[in-house]
């Protein structure tokens, strides 16, 4: 993904305006991710917080990682390095949000945040849940068509910046390098194959290490099992895919659910709708 504020000037990337008030600005913000390897150093001039919504990704800050999907948010602080890398081929969306500095300031909880004056974060991404999930595509169906109001559109974006920074419903990494590496191709493998229903032992020969050590290492790491990570992953998937989807039995199929009835039932239990209700919305 590119700098949200600043596009390069090549031809991979795709930035469009969503909303722009004196409060909060939305970009949709897309990457062909043609390059495998990392691209040069950049930086932006203000801090955004970055939903991918379509794709994979690593963002590189230093000698740490981070990977970049619809289970996370990406916290890109102002003035701070970042390279980018497409270890996964069909390139990536966004959502971008940039809160105005008081805001952004107000929202952030403290434990999130650097020492200092301006707000910076401690993290390169944080989890977050499907609710959160939920809105991102929401807001983002609705600027795109048109049909939301700028109040409420701005209304929905606080909101969307207080889940995901939220104690009850973000969650914060915490583990060693080497098992954070280890659960990084973990999702790169997922990423790689959406609709493969893995086994825990396929996956853990393609990653290394033995499926007991890789399970256990998977729930430090993100704070949930293996299976309902994976799973997360494909209901944003449908989250993106639904409002064009002309067979959603043949989408279910195609994002590894064994039925129609398996993927609305946990579409449902996911967000709290049927998909037909979320289509309407």
């Amino acid at each position: 993904m590119a700098s949200p504020a600043r596009p390069p000037a090549a031809s991979q990337f795709d930035v469009v305006r969503l909303l722009d008030t004196a409060t909060v600005s939305v970009r949709d913000v897309r990457c062909r991710g043609e390059c495998r390897h990392r691209s040069e150093e950049e930086c932006i001039g203000a801090t955004h917080l970055v939903f991918p919504y379509r794709g994979t990704y690593l963002r590189h800050v230093g000698q740490t990682q981070a990977v970049a999907d619809a289970n996370h948010v990406l916290l890109f602080n102002a003035g701070e390095g970042y390279q980018v890398s497409h270890p996964v081929e069909g390139g990536d969306a966004n959502f971008v949000l940039q809160l105005a500095d008081a805001l952004l300031d107000e929202l952030a909880p403290a434990p999130l945040r650097r020492k200092g004056a301006a707000v910076a974060f401690r993290h390169q991404a944080l989890r977050i849940d499907a609710r959160t999930q939920a809105l991102v595509a929401l807001l983002g169906h609705a600027l795109r068509r048109g049909t939301c109001e700028p109040l409420e559109a701005e209304g929905l974006a606080l909101t969307l910046a207080s889940r995901s920074l939220g104690t009850r419903t973000a969650h914060v990494p915490g583990a060693t390098r080497g098992r954070q590496r280890l659960v990084d191709r973990a999702k790169l493998l997922l990423a790689s194959d959406p609709g493969r229903r893995w086994t825990l032992a396929e996956i853990a020969n393609e990653v290394g290490g033995s499926p007991v050590y890789l399970t256990q290492v998977f729930r430090q790491v993100e704070g949930l099992p293996l299976y309902r990570y994976q799973l997360q992953l494909r209901l944003a998937r449908a989250l993106d895919l639904l409002a064009t989807a002309t067979d959603v039995s043949a989408l279910a199929h195609d994002l590894g659910f064994s039925s129609h009835s398996h993927f609305a039932s946990a579409f449902r239990q996911a967000y709290g709708r049927s998909p037909s209700t979320f289509r309407a919305s």
